[in-house]
């Protein structure tokens, strides 16, 4: 009787929890706005919300390329696995076509749909809590005028019990942040600009953040680099490994053009990142390039001896060259089995003298080689850099036909033994094969990005 006992009350203890958890869980649905997918709004809202749909990069996670924008449907790897980008156009029966503001606020604010369920935070509402009102009410104007189009939501391929929604909402007491940050009195407007503009809409973070082991941001190594889409986004703090340390100016000239002649050319997501901020203005790039910069903090006496080096060998001494003119490279030693490939693969381009973006970036300046991952340079060599759409960009070709995992595995260990003063790295013929054989995903796309955000894409046309 007593054993009964103890299981009755050890089971209303359960059921009183699991109460309590659904009760702190539960979000009221919103009701349905029947007339928002036909409100008006004022062309400068609508051209702001622009801007700010290309700086928080709106369309390269809502739009599989090739097909709508902002109709949803990309496929989002993480280690929990794959999540479904949703349709954030217009239409009421799959988009936001039957949000109101308030709803799509608390998206931002919460990440909380309309209907009241809990959002998975590949959608960085961990980021986008922190964007103000006004510009919530932009963003939602540039949203409800674009193209409708009826597209159904995939379904997640996630594990039990990741389905289970209410479970977000533990995951958020434990790591949402919510609301705005007041500014910084003890920073300058373009400082406070900056991080409102990195550490909101452009949730720089998201990837250049590593995670904890509940897919959270490990607020403790804050920018000190994470992983999107199969590539490394590099650390962006003190342990930044750039040859030459960045400085506000190459920040704003890298993140306004996509490319610098110390730090090559952006590729992978971040292509889309430097594509999408070309509609911002140069106050604002300028804005992230000074908070970003205040982050990675003053560079040893001994780096900054080292980039002085890296100055003097490569500043102003890339005269102009015809497409075609290239240097000779050197003999090979035959010292090592990658040097070979080397010569005959790299070295024309990448020590050929060509100026950047079209030329290849001299490797003794190459983040990639420094990078305590090789997963860039490993998917560089295999899939390349592929051409821009009908406009001039850089371009690379791809080796993974012409090369076998040991040989590119050759490659890098000899590159990274050459140019750079790193331990060498382990495992390169492991980590070649598996990202050749699409295990890893990766998310290959030119310099400028396969979808851009100019203002009128996805609008309805007059």
């Amino acid at each position: 009787m007593r054993a009964l006992r103890v299981a009755i009350g050890i089971a209303a203890v359960i059921l009183v929890a699991a109460a309590a958890f659904f009760l702190f869980a539960w979000r009221s649905e919103i009701p349905e706005d029947t007339t928002a997918a036909e409100a008006r709004f004022a062309a400068e809202l609508v051209a702001k919300g622009a801007q700010l749909a290309a700086l928080g990069n709106c369309i390269a996670c809502h739009t599989v390329p090739g097909r709508p924008a902002f109709a949803g449907g990309l496929a989002l790897p993480t280690p929990f696995g794959t999540i479904y980008s949703t349709n954030i156009t217009p239409d009421r029966e799959t988009g936001i076509g039957g949000w109101s503001e308030a709803a799509f606020e608390r998206a931002m604010r919460e990440g909380v749909d309309r209907e009241g369920s809990h959002l998975y935070p590949a959608f960085p509402y961990e980021h986008f809590t922190r964007v103000s009102a006004d510009d919530n009410r932009a963003l939602y104007a540039f949203l409800m005028t674009r193209v409708a189009v009826k597209a159904e939501a995939l379904e997640n391929d996630l594990p039990f019990p990741l389905k289970f929604r209410p479970l977000l909402a533990g995951w958020k007491l434990l790591f949402l942040d919510s609301g705005e940050r007041e500014p910084d009195p003890g920073q300058s407007d373009a400082w406070n600009r900056g991080r409102y503009l990195a550490e909101g809409l452009g949730h720089c973070g998201a990837c250049h953040t590593p995670r904890n082991p509940f897919g959270a941001e490990d607020r403790d190594r804050h920018f000190g680099g994470g992983e999107a889409e199969g590539w490394q986004a590099y650390a962006i703090n003190t342990e930044s490994k750039a040859p030459i340390p960045w400085d506000e100016q190459s920040l704003a000239f890298y993140l306004r053009n996509g490319w610098h002649e110390f730090h090559g050319v952006s590729r992978g997501p971040m292509a889309e990142v430097t594509g999408n901020l070309a509609f911002l203005p140069d106050s604002d790039i300028a804005a992230i390039a000074t908070y970003v910069r205040s982050i990675m903090g003053a560079p040893t006496p001994e780096r900054e001896q080292r980039a002085a080096q890296l100055r003097e060998a490569f500043e102003g001494q890339r005269p102009e060259q015809a497409a075609d003119s290239q240097r000779s490279p050197v003999s090979a030693s035959g010292s090592q089995p990658g040097e070979a490939i080397y010569l005959a693969a790299c070295a024309s381009c990448h020590e050929g003298g060509r100026r950047q973006p079209f030329g290849g970036l001299n490797f003794e300046l190459s983040t990639a080689v420094n990078a305590p991952n090789p997963q860039n340079i490993v998917n560089v060599v295999l899939f390349g850099l592929p051409p821009a759409d009908g406009e001039a960009s850089a371009v690379m070709p791809a080796f993974r036909h012409l090369l076998n995992d040991q040989q590119v595995a050759d490659l890098l260990a000899y590159m990274r033994e050459r140019f750079s003063e790193e331990p060498p790295w382990a495992g390169l013929v492991e980590q070649t094969a598996r990202t050749r054989s699409g295990t890893y995903k990766v998310a290959v796309r030119p310099s400028d990005g396969i979808e851009r955000a100019p203002h009128h894409v996805g609008a309805e046309e007059d």
